[in-house]
């Protein structure tokens, strides 16, 4: 792994003399950032000999507890652990009112064991090693989708709309509507802007499904870089959305009634020279681009947690709601979980619409490229694309549907010994125990669904 020189410090330094406070963050498997806030007197030094971070740091749920059967809590006395920062990772945060940047780190491979094990950038250098190893160079890009939400919630304690441009809270909204995008104008301008201060390739903005949904596209590129995009445009996001009044919701499924937020991966493989190996004038690809999918398709079960690693992630998964239910395929066909976009020879791709909005990049990108690698490796026949409507048709062939329940996701990932394989026991075995400690948190709290059904009923 090559970590940031200590000239792009100094540089920075010198082109941002008000800057006095550095975030320094790590993401742990939930994708939640987590770190230190630095004075800029210890900035330099973190690039030359990293900063120590506790082995504690990448164990814990997304609550911030510690996880004991992680191994990474008593066993090892929650030892330091030493990060160091990526390249052109150092950037300021505009919406800031302090002068304030950001730097993100991850584990260094020897400095920082045991938690490199537990680190999520690590598990997809894993897999993307793989891969080039074989001559493949993947090329990715994340569409995500979030709720812009009031800071503020109703008079029932409940999510409500942030309030548009006009002081009017939406409560419909036109799919691909131009004034939904106008009405959030300020928003945009200033995330736009500071997507470009920090490089980020932000392009199309659509309005999707439900009041104060939207989407942006982020650019194709190298699979490590993008996923590393999507995290600091993640982050970004959310800061612009707060410096607005707003909460930026990356929340699977925030309403029952209304669409959920997915996070869509567009991945293609090309050669050492950049050359796209699923380019072909057939619409359905290349038969490499074919394999790709069986593969996918195989470990789609066994991938699943990775995708959709939250109790609230399996209620995204409703008929007819443009999210998937079945391990099916097509072209140009968004009623499947795995699409073929229709274009240009040379851009042909696969776009893959499970995961949720809340899934982990890094983690997401890894089962999705070990999957493709399975499938070359193995020749797996992904079979018939799906024509028409794939929600209609995976009930009336009775195809195997997508578990819609959290415990099934995290058996199948516990039993699998390809995803061990393909991402690592070690790491596998953190981040099972991380969901399992979330999972009986969730199961043992009463709210308030537990009141409504039960609590005159029984």
């Amino acid at each position: 792994m090559t970590f940031a020189d200590a000239q792009e410090a100094q540089a920075f330094l010198a082109k941002h003399p008000d800057i006095e406070a550095f975030e320094l963050f790590i993401l742990d498997a939930n994708g939640v950032p987590r770190g230190k806030l630095l004075h800029r007197d210890e900035l330099l030094a973190v690039y030359q000999s990293g900063r120590p971070l506790p082995s504690t740091i990448l164990g814990l749920t997304i609550h911030g507890d510690d996880v004991e059967d992680s191994g990474l809590v008593w066993e090892v006395g929650d030892i330091d652990c030493r990060a160091y920062p990526l390249a052109g990772s150092l950037v300021r945060l505009p919406w800031r009112k302090m002068p304030t940047a950001a730097v993100q780190v991850s584990m260094h491979p020897i400095e920082g064991m045991p938690a490199t094990i537990a680190d999520p950038r690590h598990v997809l250098i894993k897999v993307i090693d793989a891969l080039k190893a074989d001559g493949y160079h993947p090329v990715m890009a994340c569409e995500l989708e979030f709720y812009l939400l009031d800071q503020q919630r109703d008079a029932q304690g409940r999510p409500q709309p942030a309030l548009d441009r006009d002081g009017g809270r939406p409560r419909s909204t036109q799919v691909y509507g131009l004034r939904e995008l106008e009405q959030i104008e300020p928003f945009l301008a200033d995330l736009y802007a500071a997507c470009k201060e920090q490089g980020i390739p932000a392009r199309t903005a659509i309005s999707e499904y439900a009041p104060g949904q939207v989407e942006i596209t982020l650019e194709h590129g190298d699979a490590l870089a993008a996923m590393d995009q999507a995290v600091r445009y993640k982050r970004l996001v959310k800061g612009v959305a707060h410096k607005h009044g707003m909460q930026a919701c990356f929340m699977a499924k925030p309403y029952d009634h209304l669409a959920g937020t997915g996070m869509h991966m567009h991945v293609s493989l090309a050669n050492e020279n950049g050359t796209n190996l699923f380019a072909s004038d057939d619409p359905a690809g290349t038969p490499l681009l074919r394999l790709a999918i069986g593969g996918m398709l195989a470990s789609l079960l066994d991938s699943l947690l990775l995708f959709c690693p939250n109790a609230n992630s399996y209620r995204r998964f409703q008929a007819n709601s443009y999210a998937p239910l079945a391990p099916t395929w097509g072209v140009d066909n968004r009623t499947v979980s795995l699409r073929i976009p229709g274009g240009p020879a040379n851009t042909r791709h696969i776009e893959h619409r499970i995961c949720g909005a809340d899934a982990n990049p890094y983690l997401a990108a890894a089962a999705i490229l070990a999957g493709i690698h399975r499938g070359i490796r193995d020749e797996i026949d992904p079979g018939a694309p799906v024509t028409g409507n794939g929600y209609a048709q995976a009930t009336a062939q009775n195809m195997e549907l997508l578990p819609t329940d959290w415990l099934t996701s995290l058996r199948a990932l516990e039993q699998s010994n390809w995803a061990s394989e393909a991402l690592g026991a070690e790491f596998l075995g953190v981040y099972l125990a991380v969901k399992r400690a979330e999972y009986r948190q969730f199961m043992a709290e009463v709210g308030e669904q537990d009141w409504r059904w039960y609590l005159t009923n029984t």
